[in-house]
């Protein structure tokens, strides 16, 4: 839907609700004619869009949807003087309309600013070595493009240089950088965070990993689900049958029972007014927007009615790690430092020699060193790929890897400090060792830390009877070590977004409806294939827009969601149930002559106001473990 048109749906259902509380209060007042005509206007106001869809369903696809039904009933019910129905029943029918219209116009904008984040141009290299600016489109596979520092990559390729440093988390979520050599395969949209570089073009912008992801993301929006199909399918018949029944009633009432014409008449206006879907509606729509602003006001943002009835169906939810269970950065966990080590002079050393950097980790044994004061250094020199080398009185000093510290060594580690270093990989820990003239002085063991409510959130969802899955893109051990602190029931490591849509399929095959919460661009296919997508509020705008749920709060949210979504099942098929039995009683009671006009809408009117009210105690409702 265009925006101009989403604007005019706005409006007009604006229009609608404003003109019938004036109409309410116009007939209070005692202005009877006049309040009849304000409904009138509120029914035009609100139906507008209404008739016009409807018209377009009919002419165009050939399908009777419920907005036909919608503006018969009503001016049925106006037709014998009750003008109020009729419009209460358009402005509540133009409401939901308008909200699940801005719903879908977001998602559609989420997918376009996802396109944005490639770069429109890229730098081609030509045949005699100089640089032009061409479109990214214009790319063709085996040209030769450069890559700046801190510019996005505009296309797939192998790289050319012997060496980069490359942010993939818009791809693989994990925080940290990943190493590149040469001949390495580097993806359109991530960053290069080291020097200059360049690549060889491998596919057509067509055909890049974030296209990919572009499309599956909008393939999974295409598929309706069971629920949407078997409620299109029943809206069409439901409308065919009513369309059909009524003249056939005032008809076969004529003829065969033998009442005359206005007798016929009149009962079919009150089996036109009583079997309106009023009431059917009703036992939906207010106990879902209940729901909707229960969740907000608990730091929920629900998309939607199907998604705030569809959440407690769910059987098993699926999370992305970084940023979603985890914080999304690294920290200094642990410090292993030996004992004949200086440890102010260790804390201004790494102080200093990684005060220069923006590295993720670097950020990390700067916040575990804060406050220190930094050093006048001889030399720094950053060694590509293994560290850091510095001169400082004399001495030469070694921060990096573990095979760069014991270049520098005569005499290796020691059975305890092997002990160390075991054991913090088997968590899956990031070690940053640091040496002194050839000696070891201290080990950091860094980790992307759980969240503080992730363990309670895993905790409430087993208790609640579902299955909790971690898909993740970082490493077997990191990923097995934190699901085992979680007590997860299944984790898949090393994930890219098309991995991760195809463990959700398998799943989905397995247990039924599975729900996904990531907050990356990678989770984003993932969210719109999962029955229910969950997005971190703190994540990225596409996850968000791809979501069915955002958690403005935190995870532990989800539980709630769960129990306020079965709470709300469990009222709509108590208001379908009751509307279904009012309009049978009240059908059976027109045709044996045993109902008046009044005493139908009053039939018809109470119910549905019984069915809202029923369904507004969602407003109160609270999770109890």
């Amino acid at each position: 839907m265009k925006r101009s048109e989403m604007n005019q749906s706005l409006v007009m259902t604006v229009a609608c609700i404003v003109l019938i509380v004036l109409g309410f209060i116009v007939e209070f007042l005692g202005f009877a004619n006049l309040g009849t005509f304000v409904f009138i206007l509120s029914l035009l106001a609100g139906g507008y869009l209404s008739v016009k869809e409807g018209l377009k369903e009919l002419l165009v696809d050939h399908h009777l949807d419920v907005d036909i039904l919608m503006i018969l009933a009503a001016l049925g019910a106006g037709s014998i003087g009750y003008w109020e129905e009729g419009a209460l029943l358009i402005g509540i029918f133009s409401l939901s309309n308008t909200l699940e219209e801005f719903a879908t116009e977001k998602s559609r904008r989420a997918i376009s600013s996802l396109m944005s984040l490639t770069p429109d141009e890229a730098r081609r290299i030509g045949e005699s070595g100089e640089i032009e600016l061409v479109a990214t489109a214009d790319l063709k596979i085996r040209d030769r493009v450069q890559v700046l520092k801190g510019e996005a990559i505009p296309i797939d390729g192998f790289l050319d240089s012997h060496y980069a440093l490359v942010d993939e988390s818009m791809i693989t979520g994990e925080p940290l950088p990943v190493e590149k050599k040469v001949g390495d395969e580097v993806h359109g949209g991530t960053v290069n965070q080291g020097e200059s570089i360049q690549l060889t073009v491998s596919v057509e912008n067509q055909d890049t990993l974030f296209a990919k992801i572009v499309r599956m993301v909008e393939e999974a929006q295409s598929r309706q689900s069971p629920t949407t199909s078997l409620v299109k399918r029943m809206e069409n018949q439901y409308v065919k049958a009513v369309l059909i029944v009524v003249p056939l009633f005032i008809l076969g009432m004529h003829f065969i029972g033998g009442w005359d014409w206005q007798t016929a008449f009149y009962r079919g206006m009150i089996l036109l007014t009583v079997a309106s879907p009023c009431a059917l509606l009703a036992s939906s729509a207010p106990a879902t927007l209940s729901a909707i602003s229960r969740a907000a006001r608990m730091g929920m943002i629900v998309k939607g009615g199907d998604t705030a009835e569809n959440v407690g169906q769910l059987k098993a939810i699926v999370f992305d790690k970084t940023g979603t269970l985890t914080v999304g950065h690294p920290e200094v966990v642990d410090a292993y430092v030996l004992e004949n080590t200086e440890a102010t002079l260790l804390g201004r050393m790494v102080v200093t020699a990684e005060g220069q950097s923006t590295h993720p980790i670097s950020q990390a044994l700067l916040q575990h060193y804060e406050g220190q004061e930094s050093l006048s250094l001889d030399r720094l020199e950053d060694v590509t790929g293994k560290g850091l080398n510095v001169h400082y009185a004399g001495e030469e000093w070694r921060i990096g890897k573990k095979d760069y510290i014991l270049e520098g060594m005569e005499v290796g580690f020691s059975s305890e400090v092997w002990d160390y270093i075991n054991r913090r990989e088997e968590q899956g820990n990031t070690l940053v060792y640091v040496s002194r003239s050839g000696e070891l002085q201290a080990i950091y063991a860094l980790a992307d830390q759980l969240k503080a409510e992730s363990q309670i959130t895993i905790a409430q969802l087993k208790a609640l009877g579902l299955q909790t899955i971690m898909l993740t893109g970082d490493q077997e051990k990191t990923a097995h070590f934190l699901a085992q602190e979680l007590g997860m029931d299944e984790v898949v490591a090393n994930c890219l977004p098309a991995d991760k849509v195809q463990h959700i399929q398998q799943l989905q095959e397995r247990y039924g409806k599975v729900g996904m919460v990531g907050d990356g661009i990678n989770d984003a296919p993932a969210l719109a294939l999962a029955d229910i997508g969950f997005a971190v509020s703190t994540g990225s705008d596409i996850a968000i827009g791809n979501a069915d749920v955002v958690l403005v709060d935190d995870l532990n949210r989800l539980s709630f969601a769960i129990g306020l979504s079965r709470k709300l099942r469990t009222i709509i098929v108590e208001n379908i149930i009751f509307a279904f039995s009012v309009i049978l009683l009240l059908v059976l009671s027109n045709l044996f002559q045993r109902v008046t006009l009044p005493l139908g809408v009053v039939g018809h009117e109470g119910s549905t106001i019984l069915v809202i009210l029923n369904g507004l105690r969602l407003l109160r409702y609270n999770y109890h473990k």
